[in-house]
């Protein structure tokens, strides 16, 4: 289950902050300023997606990485073609000669996405960053995914490429909380491995502990533990970073968007200021809450304001608004 906002206001460096609930664990879309996060926030961070290295969406690296330096952690980045130069010039913007004496190790895993495939390349805080190479995988659609959840990518036109991106639960297993006094268990953490076993399909006949808070423990079959569980089809993240108004992009992004439960979307012009959207390569706040309406999602945010509406922001958002609902009453959710 995720929980996911805007770090800044709308008009600010765009970005959203995923904080995977029960765990530990966070992902950012987006890297622009990032100091309203706390260093615990930051520090959460497994998983980081750029739609593009246009300033306002990537000037954050340099802050996230001061945070992580010295930490025992593994970060996985993607990001468009180019990618993997524009990281390793921000590395090398830095002299790396007393890292390795460091006692933890911190390793980005920097992949570079094209149409047609994902390169991966690895740098290690105790080479001194240097590049190492990683995996070369086929892209099919899927950047990456696990047990918990899949995050899906497409390529959208903003005069350069841009990725859009979904993120999406597998299963959404919840804990019935009068079935699991009913059968005198305790709450804590290991229900959270036994959510872990439900989405993996494990057999029923698999060992699970079962740990109460004085330290007494005792292990019982998944089929019997999985009375406590019903399962509800997983939550869907989805973020449109900026791209023009065409056919080709609406397709793509209500095709990628489809049935999702937040949709962060870009909406930096009124309607009225239309012209000047289509020459900056960007979408109109009628035409975000039309795309979000057409792939019938359940709730819009809108962010990358252009500063012009300073003081008028409500403008931009009841435009939006209006058009989601529009939208959505035209095109129902199946």
């Amino acid at each position: 289950m995720f929980s996911a906002c805007l770090i800044n206001n709308p008009s600010s460096d765009p970005g959203v902050y995923v904080k995977f609930k029960y765990r530990s664990e966070a992902a950012l879309f987006d890297l622009g300023e990032i100091y309203r996060l706390q260093p615990r926030q930051i520090l959460r961070v497994r998983y980081i997606f750029i739609s593009h290295t246009h300033m306002d969406h990537f000037i954050g690296f340099d802050h996230l990485l001061r945070i992580c330096l010295g930490r025992d952690m593994h970060i996985s980045l993607f990001g468009p073609p180019g990618f993997i130069k524009n990281v390793e010039g921000k590395l090398a913007a830095y002299t790396w000669n007393l890292v390795r004496n460091y006692t933890n190790d911190f390793l980005l895993r920097v992949t570079e996405v094209s149409e047609s495939q994902m390169i991966t390349t690895n740098y290690s805080c105790r080479s001194g960053f240097r590049p190492e190479p990683g995996d070369t995988n086929r892209f099919d659609g899927i950047l990456t995914g696990n047990n918990n959840f899949t995050v899906n990518a497409v390529f959208l036109d903003h005069k350069i490429p841009v990725l859009a991106f979904a993120l999406k639960e597998q299963k959404h297993v919840n804990i019935m909380k009068n079935v699991l006094e009913d059968m005198k268990l305790p709450r804590g953490d290991w229900l959270v491995n036994l959510k872990d076993a439900v989405r993996r399909d494990d057999p029923d006949d698999m060992p699970v502990k079962v740990r109460w808070k004085g330290g007494k423990e005792k292990t019982a079959p998944l089929g019997e533990l999985k009375k406590i569980t019903r399962i509800t089809g997983g939550q869907k993240i989805s973020y449109i970073a900026d791209a023009v108004y065409s056919s080709d992009n609406a397709q793509k992004i209500v095709t990628l968007a489809k049935d999702s439960d937040i949709i962060f979307i870009e909406a930096p012009f009124l309607e009225e200021d239309l012209k000047t959207a289509a020459e900056k390569y960007h979408l109109t706040a009628r035409q975000a809450g039309h795309l979000a309406g057409m792939a019938g999602a359940k709730n819009i945010r809108i962010f990358h304001l252009s500063p012009k509406y300073k003081g008028r922001e409500y403008l931009l958002e009841n435009e939006a608004l209006d058009a989601f609902k529009s939208s959505l009453s035209e095109n129902p959710p199946a």
